[in-house]
């Protein structure tokens, strides 16, 4: 009886991800992110280049809305701890909505060929939730970065284009798809 309850804890602890796998792989998501954060090149103070949002627009994309929405989320939440940041729950809502929209739009608006269905993703889900509320929180919170906020649509639009490329590459690859079919399955 005791192993029963166990096993239904267990259970319903990870029924947002479905499978072990994928809440293993979520949680690997997470890391990339955080390492991604910690690891970024700034140009001049205005313009940041780093790997943090790839790993949130997989999670949508391979996963889904609500999964991609838990990892942004919980990279960011878990990025600031460990950076030694202050978590800001503007700048946590918009990594959210990143893997929020990039799953939405991947999974359920567009459906047509693959690249095209990556691009709109990453261009939705890093306009909604890097460009409007992130851009936002920044605006509101730092008065005096104000004038650097005008660099974000092109570092947006070029890291952008970098994601599409990686993602693209990714699920082209017959493999890597096959992988990920395999844990997503049940």
């Amino acid at each position: 009886m005791a192993a029963n309850n166990k096993t239904a804890a267990m259970k319903s602890g990870i029924r947002l991800f479905g499978s072990t796998k994928v809440l293993v792989l979520a949680a690997l998501l997470i890391a990339i992110s955080i390492v991604g954060k910690s690891l970024r090149v700034d140009f001049f103070s205005v313009i940041r280049i780093s790997a943090e949002t790839l790993p949130i627009l997989m999670a949508g994309i391979f996963f889904g809305p609500f999964i991609g929405a838990a990892v942004g989320a919980g990279a960011d939440l878990i990025g600031c701890f460990v950076t030694g940041m202050t978590p800001m729950p503007l700048i946590t809502v918009g990594a959210a909505a990143t893997g929020f929209f990039a799953g939405l739009s991947y999974n359920y608006i567009f459906k047509s060929k693959q690249l095209p269905r990556i691009a709109c993703a990453v261009g939705i889900a890093r306009l909604i939730g890097s460009l409007a509320i992130n851009t936002t929180g920044l605006y509101f919170l730092f008065p005096a970065m104000r004038p650097q906020l005008v660099w974000r649509p092109l570092t947006n639009l070029i890291m952008g284009i970098i994601e599409t490329f990686i993602i693209y590459m990714l699920m082209s690859n017959k493999a890597f798809t096959a992988q990920l079919e395999k844990i997503k399955r049940k």
